[in-house]
């Protein structure tokens, strides 16, 4: 029988990760891995996102394909594996992949967050890169790149050669989405922007309007899909707090999405990974 979770610190395999409970709900827990916020999990109530960037994903996870029809979701990033569990929650017998190198930051998760108890979940030790390019193609209806070390993005998860093995393994009907980082005049994400762009027909930004004008740093979510995507429109049934998140959002699409990446230079293997000293609780995995 599985005990409750124990707030405090543990040694995984890159270094410290802190369980920390919510002192607002009672099965609320926040994921810290040296230092910065990664996940927030409510073990009694998955479908309950505490970060805005996971709201927003969730909305889109939300539109896509028929309500509560299963689907095949793969994850890059694990940590507390927070959209896995709205995933299996919202649409029961969906097949699920999350990537996580760490194996202790795993095995910490299964014994402190019960992540056994998902269903239909496999978790494997391999990064993520590697274990997307061992999927088949045309196999997955959603691929979600949510992965930091520390506080940065991996830059081998935004390139063009690796869009492309998402692109191989997505699904005509598939939607991609990447969490990035950014502020102030959005250098980067423009950059992932202009990748994705270049790789996927139809792509769009989602944030809260004030990261998105760069007025402060924080998450924004790339989306990109071979057709074009299911983030308009009423969702069917009564509307959940991440879809409410969706329509919050500010976005970019089309030709404004255009002018935003307009000579931004998209991302290949081999580059270095953009600095900066953000803030740290703006960084998230899921």
């Amino acid at each position: 029988m599985r005990g409750e979770p124990m707030p405090g610190r543990y040694p995984i395999s890159s270094g410290t990760a802190e369980l920390l409970q919510d002192a607002d709900r009672e099965n609320g827990w926040v994921l810290n891995v040296g230092g910065v916020p990664q996940s927030y999990v409510d073990l009694s109530e998955p479908t309950y996102l505490d970060f805005g960037y996971m709201e927003i994903m969730g909305g889109v996870v939300d539109r896509l394909g028929p309500r509560r029809a299963a689907i095949d979701a793969v994850h890059v990033g694990g940590a507390a594996c927070t959209l896995p569990r709205y995933v299996a929650a919202t649409r029961p017998g969906s097949r699920q992949v999350v990537f996580e190198p760490d194996a202790g930051l795993v095995q910490m998760v299964r014994e402190q967050l019960a992540l056994d108890t998902v269903p239909r979940l496999d978790v494997r030790i391999v990064d993520g890169r590697a274990g997307v390019t061992a999927l088949p193609g045309d196999s997955a209806d959603l691929v979600v790149v949510d992965a930091y070390t520390a506080a940065t993005m991996p830059i081998e998860l935004a390139t063009d050669e690796f869009t492309r093995e998402v692109a191989r393994v997505l699904r005509p009907g598939g939607v991609h989405l990447t969490n990035v980082s950014d502020g102030s005049r959005l250098a980067f994400v423009r950059r992932v922007v202009a990748t994705v762009s270049g790789v996927f027909p139809h792509a769009m930004l989602l944030a809260d309007p004030d990261v998105l004008s760069g007025r402060r740093f924080g998450n924004l979510i790339v989306a990109a899909a071979p057709a074009p995507l299911p983030v308009s429109g009423p969702v069917p049934g009564p509307l959940r707090a991440a879809a409410g998140a969706l329509v919050r959002a500010g976005r970019l699409d089309g030709d404004d999405l255009a002018r935003f990446h307009a000579g931004a230079r998209p991302l290949h293997d081999g580059e270095e990974t953009p600095t900066s000293t953000p803030p740290p609780q703006v960084f998230g995995q899921d």
